[in-house]
């Protein structure tokens, strides 16, 4: 970010709940029409997520320790993750900018099929400050991206709406990337994005469970699940418009996202809702070199992936 396993069997059973459309009949009225069966997003298995985060340190420990954008371990990033994409079946477009005098990508990937007119698209920045290795910030909304946008493919998901994935160069130099798409986009094609959602920093070491409040809608899907699994939730403001959904808001696309927290400090409040040390930072290794594979909760990596998961299923029937 710019700047400054239990409870699934009742997760699953909330969200088929929410599947099955009533069928009540009025006296000398004709039948209800059929319902209509709603996909349940599959599970994302964390082992995987933490698979890519194991990659995304070894290519930060082969590059002077960080993957920072203009530097050969954003790249080595971008190419991992574009591999993963191509071999699944993904269309994907790298998209060219400059910053700071660097050269920036942005990595783009379309699930061929569904109506291009309705896009629903799930983000993350690639890229870590120099300082380190990013694992937290962002490589856990990075991976977790991939991995769900990898089990689209696994399981031939065929939805309703378009579905669109991307990696953003270049956002801890202030959401340069994603503002450089958003902005390249034309009216036409800002209208077919239905909705945004943005993951950044989703597994922080002493984590909350932060919604976005922007759109309705998005924030109601998201908050639907936490409450399914029994995890309560508070609304996202240390990352307000400090990360990549902020030039999409400011373009009149519907976003929302998922958050653990940064450098604020966990409260008693807080501790006795989620757990984890009153008075230390959500993250206390943010945008520090020891922002490592060691560096991230995987209870909060799990949940936040799957939330992740039923979110794109949903908003995309």
């Amino acid at each position: 970010m710019k700047l400054s396993v239990s409870g699934r069997a009742s997760a699953a059973a909330a969200v088929a709940a929410v599947t099955l459309l009533a069928t009540g009949f009025t006296a000398g009225a004709a039948p209800a029409s059929e319902p209509v069966a709603v996909t349940a997003a599959p599970d994302i298995p964390v082992a995987n997520v933490k698979a890519h985060l194991t990659e995304l340190q070894s290519i930060a420990t082969a590059n002077g320790g960080n993957r920072a954008h203009g530097r050969a371990g954003y790249k080595a990033s971008l190419d991992y993750v574009k591999a993963k994409l191509d071999a699944a079946g993904f269309t994907t477009t790298i998209q060219q900018f400059t910053a700071s005098s660097r050269v920036g990508y942005n990595l783009i990937a379309d699930w061929p099929g569904g109506d291009t007119n309705q896009v629903v698209m799930a983000g993350s920045h690639l890229d870590s400050v120099s300082s380190g290795a990013g694992i937290n910030d962002n490589g856990t909304g990075s991976a977790a991206v991939l991995e769900a946008a990898l089990t689209v493919a696994r399981t031939d998901y065929q939805p309703t709406k378009h579905l669109r994935f991307a990696w953003w160069g270049a956002e801890e130099l202030g959401l340069v990337g994603s503002r450089y798409y958003v902005n390249n986009l034309s009216a036409a094609n800002r209208a077919r994005i239905s909705g945004y959602l943005n993951f950044d920093m989703i597994g922080s070491p002493n984590p909350g469970y932060f919604i976005y409040d922007d759109d309705p809608a998005i924030e109601k899907t998201f908050k639907d699940y936490f409450t399914g699994i029994g995890v309560p939730t508070e609304i996202e403001t240390e990352g307000d418009g400090r990360s990549d959904h902020a030039p999409f808001k400011s373009a009149g696309v519907p976003v929302g996202g998922l958050f653990t927290g940064a450098s604020r400090a966990k409260t008693a409040a807080q501790v006795a809702k989620w757990g984890g040390t009153s008075g230390q930072a959500f993250d206390r290794c943010y945008h520090s070199s020891c922002d490592t594979t060691a560096n991230v909760n995987d209870t909060a990596l799990n949940r936040n992936a799957d939330a992740l998961a039923h979110a794109v299923w949903t908003l995309s029937q």
